[in-house]
């Protein structure tokens, strides 16, 4: 599957569960295990849990299944590899505390000026 493809089967899947602050973010010039991270907040646990879930059926439905699958018993953080996209789903506090965008940014701006 392409990845364009797969990134609106994974976002339109988000959207499906009302995901909250949807971010695709391109590594693939700073990342060599993916081409793609897909981040989203989920209200509560059980919220983040289904949004992972959801993706995870969509993306199946499609033919793509997940190399992994972590954090599903607590999903304060649920991580859903996919290979060609990275799907972090987090809790609002815990996506604040980590802060991908933030991270993945700083290191593409520094992958950019080398």
């Amino acid at each position: 599957m392409q990845l364009e493809g797969l990134q609106k089967i994974v976002v339109a899947a988000l959207e499906e569960v009302k995901a909250q602050d949807i971010e695709v973010l391109d590594v693939r010039g700073i990342a060599s295990f993916t081409d793609l991270m897909v981040i989203a907040s989920g209200s509560s646990s059980r919220q983040v849990r289904a949004l992972a879930d959801k993706v995870i059926e969509k993306c199946a439905a499609a033919g793509v299944r997940p190399l992994g699958v972590e954090g599903q018993r607590e999903a304060e953080w649920v991580l859903v590899d996919l290979n060609d996209i990275v799907l972090h789903v987090m809790l609002p506090q815990t996506r604040d505390f980590y802060n991908l965008e933030k991270l993945w940014s700083v290191n593409s701006a520094k992958a950019l000026r080398s």
